[in-house]
């Protein structure tokens, strides 16, 4: 019997949640291994469970929201439904 591998543990910024601009809500979530100074990974996921990853990760958690915010004053929030496919900042 083979076992599959166990998912590491993550732990996530208290600056991830729901986040709301132009009557969209979409959950950004900011994380990185649970137990480690590691990077910060980010992701955006819209209500209709589309998901977009940053392929960089960031220092900081808050450097990875500082640049979300950045995303959302620069493209709005709706670029993150424009695209069929899974997008990658």
């Amino acid at each position: 019997m083979t076992s599959k591998p166990k998912k590491p543990k993550l732990e996530h910024s208290e600056l991830s949640g729901e986040f709301t601009d132009d009557d969209v809500t979409v959950l950004v979530d900011i994380f990185r291994p649970a137990g480690t100074n590691g990077d910060w990974r980010m992701e955006v996921i819209t209500p209709e469970e589309d998901l977009i990853e940053w392929e960089e990760p960031f220092t900081t958690d808050r450097e990875a929201f500082d640049e979300f915010l950045a995303t959302i004053a620069r493209d709005g929030i709706r670029s993150f439904f424009d695209d069929a496919d899974p997008a990658v900042h």
